[in-house]
């Protein structure tokens, strides 16, 4: 059995970097960013491999080995790709194409590598008649027209696991598709990770755009983020915070094993802490566990925020300044957290449910966004001008006027004849 102390310095040291390597230098940031392939004609999400249709891999492939990309083997089956600039493509579960960034020491190179890699590649395979959407959740099918594209053991075991306990994970997996930026925690990481905790909720409300399944609106701006929601009860949410490792260390101990260890011989999906009582597990076990936590910021030795749907390229730089804006400028952060002052598990459903169209949630998301912007614009080198003018350009057009991309959708939906 490993010691609840033992666990909870490791939480400490490893997971919210507060050990004494903790680094204090200059910020960074990183991204990934999701994308759903789907049939041009059809609108159906289109497979990885397949002997006829319009699989993506062979295009991939192609437009890879024409640009310089890396290809090497995953665990699962499928190649991934380096980038010139260290940057990661590669595939997830239902045929969704992520793009994970190299870390950058600004905001403006992020968003030059982003675009870089996701808009010749989107070019390349609409030549072929593949679409690769930014939307939080494929529109069109359900999830019994998306089969397991990744069939590797992680993977095979995750369905196992939602299915045995009955929820949506499985469109989890295979439909849906974010924007999830990497923000260091920095000298204060307590503090970052209460910002970024209680910005969650306006993060989904702000960038929700997936209202519409199977090809109705589904009553949620963001049904994504309903969707990981009901994952289940154990392994998502946020956090209210007053002792984050603690409270942190009991949500992972609670949560259902998914990856048991192999040497238990054992297929139930009991809490971490049951199979640490029987002493089945190790310190690796641990922290393979903490890989299938799904809260809605992740400590990684850096915090990864996820609320953001994905977001159109055109906007890329508007959850960096959002997040790093506010987070990475003193001034801005301690504004930000006293207009904060809900628990942020509180607001989770009525932000994915009724984005900006709730009054409370609007007026907040606005000011976080004046915030971000002075925070952005006080960061000599980090944001340039055009990043910045980006930002305020998609808070002029949806925060400030209580929408989100969501609401575009929905006006499409119910105006088809001026949908465009």
């Amino acid at each position: 059995m490993i010691a609840r102390e033992t666990l909870r310095a490791d939480l400490r040291e490893h997971v919210f970097g507060l050990g004494p390597a903790r680094a204090d230098g200059p910020p960074r940031i990183g991204a990934e960013v999701e994308l759903i392939p789907v049939d041009a004609d059809t609108g159906a999400q289109v497979p990885i491999q397949a002997e006829e249709g319009r699989p993506t891999l062979p295009l991939v492939r192609a437009h890879a080995a024409r640009n310089g990309w890396t290809e090497e083997p995953s665990d699962y089956g499928v190649p991934r790709w380096i980038l010139p600039d260290g940057g990661i493509v590669s595939y997830e579960p239902g045929g969704q194409i992520e793009i994970s960034a190299a870390v950058f020491p600004a905001a403006t190179g992020l968003v030059d590598s982003l675009r870089g890699a996701v808009l010749p590649l989107s070019a390349s395979l609409e030549d072929a008649g593949i679409r690769l959407l930014s939307v939080g959740i494929e529109p069109r099918g359900g999830i019994e027209r998306v089969p397991l594209q990744l069939p590797g053991e992680r993977y095979v075991r995750m369905t196992g696991f939602m299915r045995a306990i009955g929820t949506g994970g499985t469109r989890m997996m295979r439909q849906t598709a974010a924007m999830q930026v990497s923000l260091d925690f920095g000298a204060d990481p307590l503090a970052r990770w209460r910002l970024w905790n209680g910005m969650a909720p306006y993060v989904t409300a702000i960038f929700a755009n997936s209202p519409v399944y199977r090809g109705a609106p589904t009553g949620d701006r963001s049904f994504r983020a309903r969707v990981w929601r009901e994952l289940d009860g154990g392994r998502t949410g946020c956090f209210a915070c007053a002792d984050p490792v603690e409270e942190y260390l009991d949500f992972a101990l609670g949560a259902p094993v998914i990856l048991a260890p192999a040497q238990a011989g054992a297929t139930s999906f009991s809490p971490f802490a049951a199979w640490n009582e029987a002493g089945c597990v190790s310190l690796d076990d641990w922290r393979l566990h903490l890989t299938t936590l799904f809260p809605e910021v992740r400590p990684k030795g850096y915090a990864e925020v996820r609320s953001a749907d994905a977001v159109d390229p055109r906007w890329y730089a508007a959850p960096l300044v959002l997040l790093a804006g506010i987070a990475y400028h003193t001034p801005s952060l301690a504004a930000a957290a006293e207009l904060l002052a809900a628990s942020p598990a509180d607001l989770l459903v009525a932000a994915g449910r009724d984005g900006l169209s709730d009054p409370a949630i609007a007026a907040t998301a606005v000011s976080l966004a004046e915030l971000s912007l002075a925070g952005a614009r006080a960061l000599p080198g980090f944001f340039s001008s055009s990043d910045i003018d980006e930002a305020a350009e998609f808070f002029d057009r949806y925060t400030r006027r209580g929408r989100s991309p969501a609401d575009d959708t929905l006006d499409a939906l119910a105006n088809p004849a001026h949908a465009g």
